[in-house]
């Protein structure tokens, strides 16, 4: 989510479609009425998060609940995204507490769908876990470097939340739609042990996969960073 951040840290945001969503998130924060507060949308946004969870769940008894789990997407990016434009719009900021509620929320958010997709016959459940705990290593580094390098980094390689959630719209829309996508299985031999793989299972390793070198590129650029910051004595 995209709550004011601590006053100290500078928002970094060079995503695709960043200049397209600013734009759009201002005119909807002009639009909201008086009632409609940042808290409110934060709330909204944990709604379409578990939305999206039961999106995914209920496929397994017909595939078009998926666009029940799309339609999530979209209540959770509208929650999430505009619940910190509409503080700077309306000029009531509160940096310190929408930092720590921003990053808080977002441990559920991506908790609800992470566990919701593993749930779900489309996904192994300890892959969804690991797309988890792939995206929270990335969101510990964020904050890490949000306190120590006043800097609040949204995206990599062009991609932010928002490129991210319209990509997994498309490939729901794929799933529900080409038969043969969601019926394709992958066998994978480890050892003495044989792991049938669906396609969402390899789009989630190769997200996976991204994630963790990411991480890693980061890691190693942010501590030569704090290296030349903080000197050995």
């Amino acid at each position: 989510m995209e709550t004011t951040e601590r006053k100290q840290s500078e928002r970094i945001q060079t995503s695709i479609l960043n200049a397209a969503e600013r734009k759009a998130l201002v005119w909807l924060a002009s639009k909201q009425p008086a009632w409609m507060t940042s808290n409110i949308l934060t709330f909204i946004g944990v709604i379409g998060s578990v939305i999206i969870a039961l999106g995914y769940i209920l496929s397994d008894r017909n595939i078009s609940w998926l666009w029940l789990a799309s339609a999530g997407f979209v209540i959770n990016w509208y929650g999430d995204s505009l619940d910190g434009s509409l503080a700077r719009f309306r000029k009531t900021q509160r940096p310190v507490y929408g930092f720590y509620l921003d990053h808080m929320v977002d441990v559920f958010n991506e908790m609800f769908m992470f566990v919701g997709v593993g749930l779900s016959a489309l996904m192994d459940l300890r892959i969804g876990l690991f797309l988890f705990a792939a995206y929270l290593m990335m969101t510990v580094n964020v904050s890490i470097n949000a306190h120590l390098k006043s800097e609040f980094k949204l995206t990599y390689a062009g991609l932010g939340p928002t490129e991210f959630r319209l990509i997994v719209i498309i490939v729901n829309t794929l799933l529900i739609f080409i038969k043969p996508l969601r019926e394709f299985s992958l066998t994978l031999a480890m050892g003495s042990k044989a792991y049938a793989l669906t396609a969402l299972d390899v789009v989630g390793l190769v997200i996976s996969a991204v994630l963790f070198t990411m991480f890693m590129i980061t890691f190693f650029n942010d501590l030569k960073y704090y290296a030349k910051v903080d000197p050995r004595k």
